[in-house]
């Protein structure tokens, strides 16, 4: 009996987890889901990583000899999490070697507090990518303006990227921009395009937050009515644009030169109004060539009762911007929408790192006087 975790990666879908821990990878959890879920790549971020590192004992052995060398809680954080992905990228290389490198992905994100800072964030990407030394790692940079052209310089110098935070057709558009500058960058400084990798984290289930919020304070019915609706459509006429920029003659001949497209990775795909439908944000987004991040609880709905009924994004444009239309006309701003998104984000994944530098060095303070229980 095909699974609907099966019957989604054979639409053309491939689930990565939205997690990773020390305990994921020691004691086969994450190998299970490889081998029972259709996982097939996996995606971090600095929230991920604080609840992996503070909960439990999966890391005190390391920390000990951490400590032991006098380390710091940046050299900490940076030699735990780097430890964690290279380890993530051995479990998942036989998939990327089987995938010639599409999937058996690993993300690890550079310091979001460089999100505004170009050259810093080319440095950090060269740093994470070297530590790691893993084929199949991604670099996650978010797609701020400063990180455009830090997206464009890490791919030219042959270093994959997931772009992370998009919420914006807008700002996608311009990552397309910079995937394909930094393809041909690459291509200048010889590097082999078959071998370079890259994804689009469009966030989807935060955009039905922030406008069902001001759905909500319209109060109408005609208002409550597009409720639970805006982060499908803003995804499908993403996905309208992966279709255009894709066939377009500047990218014919980076494709001719043996690059492979950017492809589209729904992020935020947890559903967090609990009037709607648990898997909404999988089976509402089935397309040829994306990428699904799931956080645990959303791929087990998926396995155990998604309805995967093929792809449910080409041929919805037309009724996407219409809903768009509808939206603006109740006075809902889109560009506003996205703002607020970008910037919350953002802030929420810096608080997330500060918090767990200091649990980080809390935690190095226990070990270093045995009170860690």
């Amino acid at each position: 009996m095909t699974t609907p975790t099966q019957a989604l990666s054979d639409a053309g879908v491939s689930i990565w987890l939205d997690d990773l821990s020390r305990t994921r990878l020691v004691d086969g959890s994450l190998a299970k889901l490889i081998e029972e879920k259709n996982v097939v790549g996996v995606t971090t971020n600095p929230t991920i990583f604080q609840v992996a590192i503070t909960k439990g004992h999966g890391y005190d052995q390391m920390l000990r000899e951490l400590v032991s060398a006098g380390a710091d809680a940046q050299k900490t954080l940076f030699e735990l999490t780097t430890s964690d992905v290279a380890d993530a990228c051995r479990l998942f290389a036989p998939i990327a070697k089987a995938t010639h490198g599409v999937d058996g992905r690993v993300s690890i994100e550079v310091d979001p507090r460089l999100a505004w800072d170009t050259a810093a964030t080319i440095a950090e990407a060269k740093h994470l990518h070297d530590k790691v030394a893993e084929p199949n790692v991604y670099i996650k940079i978010p797609a701020t303006v400063e990180g455009l052209e830090a997206i464009a310089e890490t791919l030219g110098a042959g270093i994959s990227v997931n772009v992370t935070l998009i919420f914006s057709l807008e700002r996608y558009r311009a990552v397309i921009n910079a995937f394909m500058t930094g393809l041909e960058k690459a291509k200048a400084n010889g590097h082999d395009l078959s071998e370079i990798h890259s994804v689009a984290s469009f966030f989807v289930s935060r955009v039905d937050t922030e406008v069902d919020k001001r759905l909500e304070a319209i109060g109408t019915d005609e208002a409550k009515a597009l409720k639970g609706k805006a982060g499908l459509a803003n995804a499908r006429l993403a996905y309208q644009i992966y279709e255009e920029e894709f066939t377009s003659e500047r990218w014919k001949l980076l494709a001719d030169s043996g690059a492979l497209p950017q492809r589209p990775l729904w992020a935020s795909t947890g559903v967090k109004d609990p009037a709607l439908p648990d898997t909404l944000y999988v089976t509402g987004l089935v397309a040829p060539g994306v990428v699904n991040t799931m956080p645990e609880k959303t791929l087990d709905a998926t396995f155990d009762h998604a309805e995967v009924t093929g792809d449910t994004v080409t041929g919805t444009y037309a009724e996407s911007n219409a809903h768009l239309d509808a939206l603006a006309e109740l006075g809902v701003d889109y560009n506003d929408v996205v703002t607020v998104l970008e910037t919350e984000g953002l802030d929420k994944f810096v608080t997330s790192w500060n918090d767990l530098l200091a649990d980080v060095e809390n935690t190095l303070a226990e070990t270093a006087h045995g009170a860690r229980a």
